[in-house]
């Protein structure tokens, strides 16, 4: 390919994969923006991303038969042609109710653009580069939505708020919508592969992974053990994936191979993506959510993402010229440890902490994050391509459920640790705010001292100046919430380092016993 066609390419990747992903985060990071617009309370507003993630998380299982069927130009129109009709009706959003309508069609609109994003980069590179370099330089595409979103979001809302970030939506579509008309992919060979039963497991595990990722989202708003709908669906899911299960493993030619998946190989696999994504939850959840317990809005962070965004591309590019196969270990140990050192670090913070103090720890992790996927997923699709084409479907499924799933259960799992420890630190704190201490009392009278010009009731002042220390002992309990956080995901990364130096010590010494073994021989 011409240089300046593979550039093309490449730039319609990004952009592919950039509207993919800033469909998804906008919502995200913008949440309390976004209640105002609509008229919904922080947890009603959440559903937004719940009714997104339902049918977003598995919808990529049905799209690469449909793919493999209908032929990949028509997979490419249809679907960039789905996601313009999505955004634009985005524009038309006005309360709640049609909100969720519309997110849930934005979903399912959206889960072939990351396909799209991947097909685009690795279309630009010889087939002996598409996996070494364009596989690093997809994967680092698609994560930039995160940091992205955060740096334009404040800027949308002052120029037309909600619709504001509609309009960017549509705009990026449309862009992309020319692009891929214009830019065709490579054609692949037809082949008939959807059957009958196909439709049934997937309806099934669509279901299950929709009602899972539902309660992920929203499990920890309505707190886990006090709403009993999110235990029905927990239940539904259980029940579907596992009739789905019995389908597949009684089928000739099954949808996944369950046996594959099952063995000990995909199972190491699955764990390390799915530590991973918990692990990487420091950055996507942690930094965010403690800012904005300290009362810092997206503008007052904007650098802070800007350390992101670039250390991620520095990740992704690193990680494009060493990457080979058989590297993948020492990458790992590498990103390992700079993801260890990036959340002790921030595991000291205070109510003194600004994003500032930040830049070292955030652009450490973000290197590791960029530096760690391309390697497991190179490994893994090795992997399934000794095996047979076949077992690419189910190697897919394993990396995309990891990502999607994976990305809720982290954020639902540190969201979770959070408020325990909050809960349990604030205890602590308000058992030693006995109001007969005089250094209680008198941190009262300062607090309550700042309304004396307007309010000339002692006890008002008292009041308010007990208020606002209860303010502050919230605070206060929240930072050493995240501190205790923030360590968790050291200890984890740490203890992913050691096992896994471990096990390249015991493949090292088995290698020199069988080559010692030969030798003798």
């Amino acid at each position: 390919m011409h240089p300046a066609r593979a550039a093309a390419y490449m730039f319609a990747s990004l952009v592919v994969a950039l509207t993919q992903g800033l469909g998804m985060n906008l919502v995200t990071t913008n949440i309390v923006q976004i209640q105002g617009s609509i008229g919904a309370t922080t947890n009603e507003a959440t559903w937004l991303v719940a009714a997104y993630m339902a049918p977003n998380v598995s919808l990529s299982l049905a799209l690469i038969k449909i793919r493999a069927q209908y032929g990949l130009r028509n997979f490419a129109e249809l679907s960039i042609l789905g996601f313009v009709l999505a955004c634009i009706l985005n524009l038309f959003i006005s309360d709640l109710p049609s909100a969720i309508v519309v997110r849930f069609m934005s979903g399912i609109a959206a889960a072939p653009m990351s396909t799209l994003g991947f097909l685009y980069m690795l279309e630009s590179f010889p087939p002996e580069k598409k996996l070494s370099i364009g596989l690093p330089l997809a994967l680092t595409n698609i994560s930039l939505g995160a940091p992205v979103a955060r740096l334009i979001s404040p800027a949308l809302f002052d120029i037309a708020g909600w619709h504001g970030v509609t309009i960017l939506e549509v705009a990026l579509a449309m862009i992309g919508f020319c692009l891929v008309y214009l830019l065709p992919l490579a054609p692949q060979p037809r082949a008939k592969v959807i059957e009958r039963l196909d439709i049934v497991s997937y309806l099934l595990i669509a279901t299950g992974f929709g009602a899972t990722a539902v309660a992920l989202v929203l499990g920890r708003l309505y707190w886990w053990f006090e709403a009993p709908w999110l235990g029905v669906l927990f239940a539904l899911a259980t029940v579907c994936i596992t009739v789905a299960v019995i389908i597949e493993l009684n089928r000739k030619n099954p949808l996944l191979d369950i046996r594959w998946l099952a063995s000990p190989a995909v199972l190491h696999f699955a764990g390390t993506l799915l530590l991973f994504r918990i692990v990487l939850s420091e950055q996507t959840t942690g930094a965010s959510g403690f800012f904005q317990v300290l009362g810092l809005l997206n503008d007052q962070t904007k650098t802070l993402y800007w350390v992101i965004l670039v250390a991620t591309v520095a990740g992704g590019l690193v990680c494009a010229m060493v990457l080979k196969p058989g590297r993948e270990p020492a990458i790992h140990v590498v990103a390992l440890t700079l993801l260890t050192v990036g959340a002790f670090m921030d595991s000291g913070a205070t109510n003194l902490t600004r994003p500032e103090q930040m830049y070292l720890s955030q652009s450490l992790i973000a290197f590791a994050g960029a530096l760690f996927l391309p390697p497991a997923l190179l490994t893994g699709l090795m992997s399934a391509l000794k095996n047979g084409p076949n077992y690419i479907l189910s190697f897919i499924i394993v990396f995309l459920t990891t990502q999607s799933l994976g990305g809720l259960l982290g954020s639902a799992v540190f969201g979770t640790f959070i408020t325990i420890r909050e809960k349990f630190h604030s205890s602590i704190l308000v058992e030693h705010l006995a109001l007969t201490d005089p250094l209680v009392a008198q941190r009262i009278a300062q607090l309550g001292g700042v309304y004396a010009r307007v309010l000339t009731d002692k006890a008002l002042l008292n009041a308010e100046g007990v208020a606002l220390l209860a303010q502050q002992a919230t605070r206060e309990a929240n930072v050493l919430a995240y501190n205790d956080a923030f360590l968790m995901i050291a200890i984890i990364s740490a203890t992913a380092l050691l096992a896994l130096l471990i096990h390249i010590a015991i493949l090292a010494v088995r290698t020199r016993a069988i080559t010692a073994s030969t030798a003798n021989a």
